[in-house]
């Protein structure tokens, strides 16, 4: 590994994460505007009910679930580009259906279409693509903290453009940002000088049974599978609670935009003493409990203005934190050669959530009409005591770093005997060495490891 290479991203790489960041924050943004105003609009449409508003809000998690992995595989085959360029008009289309439609029935089938429209396996594997394997972290951490901005900034300026274009103008609006994506894919995003797999970035087929069978990281997967679930089922009544508490639903964005203020203050040092510390799983478990207490909160003071504030600010405290500790987690438990395998898995235990819990919020809901949204919370919390019972025994994770290194052409044999000398270095807790791919991934102990010793295997 050329020492120089690895001191900082070049200039194309950084271009390739920015762009590829903005084209999935931009298709991000047209998703989750609509998660604080759906709701609010089920009486609007013909055959609006409760329970089909949370089969519209929560529908694209559904179809996101189902093609995104099979998307990855297909990118392989036919091209990066055209795979992304093909969902971002899927989502496209999606968004100009649910903007015309009338009924629900029409919203649930444009949301479905936005949601199929599943470019995430593909954009990360395009972004692994255009970065070298001892910068691909830092790509992809690039890309992980302008996905969790777009979704602050969505669910914000939701009800701010809510008040100006309507829900209609915002279904328009997000196809017009699909369209951008599309400009900036062509116009902004490198073309790789070729493309294959990454198993730290991509799904493989043939890793399923592996990473399924690891009670471990299905420990993690119900983790986000839930944290969505709960997310997507509490959007279902808090804007109609907002609304009938008597804040009017153009001014629902000074609500969202100081909870998420006052959230990043709570998770920005947990998160480091979790990082730094070594307390990942004391931070991780705190932060269930941070999102089960805001449940019974609001459950008991759903008809409060500043109840609804209380019980979301120590929601997104909790939201937050897991969003950035499940990834870590994820990273630090999967096998060395499974992290992409392992995330791909997660990506879509991710989206299913939100499917189930538009579905279930909005069925809980509808018990009452669209009257009563006390249960909904209740019924999160609950979950949220399920969830911190598989969490609490949840082995402890090892304090390591992923690091990818590129190794010359060899054969089984040299790269087994590479392997082995990589694993007596002191600080290297794991290394698998693939030959056909060229990479070495490893994880190491940065404050235990001997770089030194490391870089004479390597330069030998």
């Amino acid at each position: 590994m050329d020492k120089g290479e690895a001191a900082g991203m070049l200039p194309v790489e950084r271009r390739a994460a920015g762009s590829l960041a903005a084209i999935f924050a931009l298709r991000m943004l047209g998703l989750f505007m609509l998660l604080p105003v759906l709701s609010l609009y089920a009486e609007g449409f013909e055959g609006g009910t409760p329970m089909l508003m949370g089969v519209a809000l929560g529908i694209y998690g559904l179809t996101q679930a189902l093609f995104q992995i099979p998307f990855g595989i297909l990118s392989d085959r036919l091209g990066r580009k055209r795979v992304i360029a093909t969902g971002l008009l899927i989502f496209a289309a999606g968004s100009v259906v649910a903007a015309m439609a009338t009924t629900i029935e029409g919203v649930i089938l444009g949301r479905a279409l936005q949601g199929a429209g599943a470019i995430a396996a593909a954009t990360m594997a395009l972004l692994a693509d255009l970065t070298r394997e001892e910068q691909r972290t830092k790509a992809m951490a690039t890309f992980g903290m302008t996905i969790g901005l777009s979704f602050t900034v969505a669910i914000v300026l939701g009800p701010v453009l809510d008040r100006w274009i309507g829900i209609s103008g915002i279904f328009w609006m997000t196809s017009l940002l699909a369209l951008l994506g599309l400009v900036v894919l062509f116009k902004v995003v490198p073309n790789p000088a070729h493309s294959h797999m990454h198993h730290d970035a991509e799904t493989d087929p043939l890793q399923f049974s592996k990473v399924l069978g690891n009670g471990q990281l299905q420990r993690l997967n119900f983790g986000i599978f839930t944290l969505h679930m709960i997310l997507t089922a509490i959007f279902v009544v808090i804007p109609l609670g907002l609304r009938d508490t008597g804040l009017v639903a153009g001014d629902h964005w000074m609500v969202y935009l100081g909870v998420v203020l006052v959230a990043m203050v709570i998770m920005v040092p947990l998160m480091i003493i979790g990082e730094k510390k070594g307390k990942l799983k004391e931070v991780f478990s705190l932060a269930i409990v941070l999102v089960a207490l805001s449940q019974f909160g609001l459950w008991q003071f759903s008809n409060s203005l500043w109840g609804i504030i209380a019980g979301l600010v120590i929601f997104f405290g909790g939201f937050n934190l897991l969003e950035a500790t499940l990834p870590s987690l994820i990273s630090k438990m999967a096998p060395a050669d499974q992290k992409g395998t392992a995330m791909g898995v997660y990506a879509s235990s991710q989206f299913l959530g939100a499917f189930v819990g538009g579905v279930l919020g909005g069925w809980i809901l509808s018990w009452s009409d669209g009257v009563e949204i006390a249960p909904v919370f209740l019924f999160s919390a609950l979950l949220a005591l399920v969830w911190l019972l598989f969490a609490i025994s949840m082995e402890r994770p090892l304090t390591v770093k992923s690091r990818l290194i590129r190794i010359e052409k060899m054969d089984g044999a040299q790269a087994s005997l590479l392997a082995k000398q990589i694993q007596d270095v002191a600080g290297v807790a794991e290394v698998v060495v693939i030959a056909e791919d060229q990479v070495a991934y490893l994880k190491v102990d940065e404050k235990e490891l001997d770089q030194k010793g490391l870089d004479a295997i390597l330069a030998a």
